[in-house]
């Protein structure tokens, strides 16, 4: 099971949407996808028309009680399910503050559901607290969408420092796997622009040791696009209610190249065993 956390605590990058329109992709692919909404606004339920109901458990229920992962899913169409969110998550923070191992809840239920998808994104809420602790705690890799614009760079490096302190205390198979630019207005020159810096300042990362130094920029770009604005008030995902819009071919792309980037990792990682069985031999 490939794990994925999508963060920026910055609003308005694009995160929910990508955390959607990306599942609903790769379910699309035939894959099995978990889509746990960790954001207390819940817009990725409210998006997916799985919004809680009174009776249904949520991850507030999973975060402060005693209900496990498994009882929280709720189908969001073929392939695909989600770990609905409720406002009353906002208030976990509070209720956590003195419970010992509360960074690693989610960890210990989402490694019984490792058998359950192929892949499992986590929607995460637009700050660096203890929901988004426990996001990163428990997966394997951090997706960064971010918008082409001066002021969406501005706190990146905060947000990998948290993310290098948790790979070094908490998790360490957590990396940031991959950037993706959203919002992407391709005929601006300060798209263009903010892409080379983004660019650069990671090829500069990759001398160092750090959780982010293996980070792929996607060359798909989620362009600007109206359909993706209006889908979430149908309920739907992008391929739901546009399918033939630039927004459901750039999600397909995104997926594609994600899968991709995953089959290469493996056959690199397949190739190191090999070569040390060699030696070892």
């Amino acid at each position: 099971m490939r794990s994925i956390a999508i963060i920026n605590q910055k609003g308005g990058v694009g995160k929910t949407t990508t955390a959607v329109n990306l599942s609903a992709a790769l379910a699309g692919q035939g894959l099995r996808v978990g889509l746990i909404d960790m954001d207390p606004q819940a817009h990725a339920s409210l998006h997916l028309g799985t919004s809680a109901q009174p009776e249904q458990s949520t991850v507030y229920d999973l975060m402060t009680g005693d209900t496990p992962l498994s009882k929280i899913w709720q189908p969001a169409g073929k392939n695909m399910s989600v770990a609905t969110s409720h406002i009353d998550l906002a208030a976990a923070e509070v209720e956590l503050a003195g419970v010992v191992g509360r960074e690693l809840i989610l960890r210990d239920q989402l490694v019984l559901e490792r058998d359950r998808f192929d892949y499992v994104l986590i929607d995460c809420p637009p700050s660096l607290g203890i929901l988004t602790i426990n996001a990163l705690s428990a997966v394997d890799d951090v997706l960064l969408p971010l918008q082409p614009h001066y002021l969406a760079l501005h706190g990146l490096s905060k947000l990998l420092q948290t993310i290098d302190l948790v790979a070094t205390r908490l998790n360490d198979r957590l990396r940031l796997a991959g950037v993706v630019l959203c919002l992407y207005d391709s005929g601006t020159r300060l798209a263009a622009e903010v892409a080379a810096d983004v660019e650069e300042f990671f090829r500069e990362s990759q001398r160092s040791q750090s959780a982010w130094q293996d980070v792929h920029l996607f060359e798909t770009r989620i362009r600007r696009n109206i359909r993706l604005a209006e889908a979430p008030s149908f309920e739907q995902s992008i391929f739901d209610y546009s399918a033939q819009s630039a927004g459901a071919e750039d999600y397909f792309g995104l997926a594609t190249e994600l899968i991709s980037l995953y089959a290469a990792q493996s056959e690199a990682a397949r190739s190191r065993c090999n070569d040390r069985s060699r030696l070892v031999a």
